[in-house]
């Protein structure tokens, strides 16, 4: 069943209203749905909602409240990725992937070794990818919709660690202490940030700046990563020992 999402404002006693153009025309042009279909409609927030369709055109759509519950779908552990921007398409991948995993927020950083320069149209990425974001959370029917976050360099970045219960460092470095170590010795963290590096890895000034700052430094197995595969596989084993 289709899902969509609304402001908690759209959200009445006994109906939500739709008015998103770009959500109005998927569900006449792509869906072709109309009067007495049912769906799904988020709050963003805290609420689901199973609805029937009681009006809809181009430019607006009423529907009626039949059941009401809580998310389902979303993890208890809220986990931000910093994620080294990446060359090429890669970032796309890396969203989609950890959106469906349960990401709630991921974070761009330009770091020592980033590839992408800034030429002052950055903002058009964030759109893109917050696009891709959108479009993975309905396919996956969670309840809300990660935010792709402003870029930040990697001192900005670790000025926001202080936010977290834990900030976990992989680095292909550690060959002490494993993920698995840190997330079944430490008390249950209920926001956690995990960064990662972009393709040449960390500086090893930027390595010392992260663990100074509390992250811990972890490792994800025997084998050394890509960054595209990286946030995937620790967000994978976080949701692994905290979740399930």
């Amino acid at each position: 069943m289709s899902r969509f999402f609304v402001s908690p404002e759209n959200v009445g006693e006994d109906t939500i209203a739709i008015d998103n153009r770009e959500d109005l025309h998927h569900m006449l042009k792509v869906l072709r749905l109309s009067a007495g279909d049912e769906i799904d409609v988020s709050d963003s927030q805290v609420w689901e909602y199973r609805c029937e369709i009681i009006s809809l055109d181009s430019d607006y759509a009423e529907v009626k409240i039949l059941d009401k519950q809580k998310f389902t779908a979303e993890p208890d552990v809220r986990v931000t990725l910093f994620q080294g921007i990446p060359k090429q398409g890669k970032m796309e991948l890396i969203v989609q992937k950890c959106v469906e995993l349960g990401v709630e927020s991921i974070v761009p950083v330009f770091m020592a070794r980033t590839v992408v320069v800034d030429k002052g149209n950055f903002g058009k990425k964030i759109q893109r990818w917050q696009k891709v974001s959108d479009e993975a959370v309905k396919q996956c029917r969670r309840g809300i919709i990660p935010e792709i976050s402003q870029p930040l360099k990697i001192s900005d970045a670790i000025k926001q660690f202080d936010r977290f219960d834990l900030v976990l460092f992989p680095y292909e470095n550690e060959d002490g202490r494993t993920i698995k170590d840190e997330l079944r010795n430490c008390r249950l963290p209920r926001n956690v940030a995990v960064i990662i590096g972009p393709e040449g890895g960390f500086s090893d000034e930027e390595a010392e700046a992260i663990v100074n700052a509390g992250g811990r430094s972890v490792s994800l197995g025997k084998t050394t990563l890509r960054t595209e595969t990286a946030g995937m596989a620790a967000i994978a084993m976080i949701m692994y020992e905290l979740e399930l």
